[in-house]
């Protein structure tokens, strides 16, 4: 992902931080919008962040029906291996769509539901296609799939510019 430094990226499903972190030393002029729906994450990742001084995060209590983002303020929604969790991914991507800045992006890495040596739970995985035309449904324009990861999808989309 080719992110400027001063870019507002929000990780989606957040969890304790993973990404979270390696995205803040990124966009060190911009900030990352760490949304997680469980209070634990984000408070276990809030003593994380602390203990490694990184201040350009700001922790979101997201609901399972609403990321709760700013209305058209994000570069970049990443969802690594969380889209296919949630109970309402029509709601949600269309919270984070709303977030999204004319040309914003959305990448989704996901398991391959095509390749069924990848030895996880079915209901873990999602087919590119699956993926293309939920994205679809939210207005969001398919723009590239990268294969270079050996299990999973990482799916690129972007948002109308007009």
């Amino acid at each position: 992902m080719d992110l400027a430094p001063d870019a507002v990226v929000a990780d989606i499903g957040a969890g304790s931080g993973y990404i979270t972190k390696r995205l803040a030393q990124k966009v060190l002029q911009g900030k990352v919008l760490a949304v997680d729906v469980q209070p634990e994450m984000l408070a276990l990742l809030e003593l994380r962040l602390e203990a490694d001084q990184i201040e350009n995060v700001v922790l979101v209590q997201g609901q399972v029906d609403d990321p709760h983002l700013p209305t058209g303020t994000v570069d970049l929604a990443l969802f690594v291996d969380a889209y296919h969790e949630f109970a309402f991914p029509y709601e949600i991507m269309t919270g984070v769509v709303s977030a999204l800045k004319p040309g914003g992006q959305v990448v989704l890495a996901e398991y391959r539901a095509e390749n069924p040596l990848i030895l996880i739970k079915r209901l873990h995985k999602m087919s590119a296609a699956q993926v293309k035309r939920e994205m679809a449904a939210v207005g969001l324009r398919w723009l590239k799939t990268d294969e270079s990861l050996p299990q999973q999808h990482l799916l690129f989309f972007e948002k109308s510019s007009a």
